[in-house]
């Protein structure tokens, strides 16, 4: 017999395989992401003080139920979703997250309009590998220049891609971008197995940069 806490985890899961169906370079993702990749994303998160997080790509909320329940009605909590089916749904679920309806890659418009100038720490849940090149890098510059000087970034990759050409390409953009990028140790209580990419410190905020010139 399935449990009540089963019924939804089963939703999501035909969700994403719904969504995965109709365009899979930007789901890129079969079933929704467990509570251990969730915990080992939301690590950074601190545990006191009123931080800012903005999560990118959050789904259904699997990284979204986590980041809420470590800040337990402290903070700021901005989930931007393109998806607008998933951006109503976490509405519903999660009534004190901002959800915007926006494209992760004008992530600093998305944040100047809210009036939000400094993040404590950036929650990717993004097909990172299925990014343009391009995108990525640019994903990447826009996520630093949001993060204080203190700031952490956490992606996600599947195990099974980590060593694919995109994947690399992707890394070598993070550390251009960031002094330091951990990797973790393989989640293995995920579908599929994951690991998890925690950056710090940009390099040089894009915000100096262009006032510099």
């Amino acid at each position: 017999m399935t449990s009540v806490r089963e019924e939804p985890r089963n939703r999501d899961f035909l969700r994403f395989l719904g969504e995965f169906a109709r365009s899979p370079m930007t789901t890129a993702a079969v079933a929704p992401s467990s509570a251990a990749l969730a915990a080992a994303m939301v690590a950074p998160v601190p545990e006191k003080g009123d931080p800012v997080v903005v999560e990118l790509g959050p789904g259904t909320g699997a990284f979204t139920k986590a980041v809420q329940a470590k800040l337990r009605g402290r903070g700021r909590h901005l989930a931007v979703e393109l998806n607008p089916a998933w951006a109503e749904l976490l509405r519903e679920r999660f009534p004190r997250v901002e959800v915007v309806c926006a494209d992760a890659t004008d992530l600093r418009n998305v944040l100047t309009e809210r009036g939000v100038s400094d993040v404590d720490v950036v929650v990717s849940g993004l097909p990172w590998v299925a990014f343009p090149t391009g995108a990525g890098r640019s994903l990447a510059a826009a996520v630093a220049d949001s993060l204080t000087d203190t700031g952490a970034f956490t992606q996600f990759t599947y195990s099974w891609t980590r060593w694919a050409q995109p994947a690399r390409v992707r890394l070598q953009a993070l550390r251009a971008t960031f002094e330091e990028v951990i990797v973790s140790t393989t989640v293995w209580r995920n579908l599929p197995p994951a690991a998890v990419y925690v950056a710090r410190r940009a390099r040089q905020h894009r915000r100096v940069v262009e006032h510099a010139a």
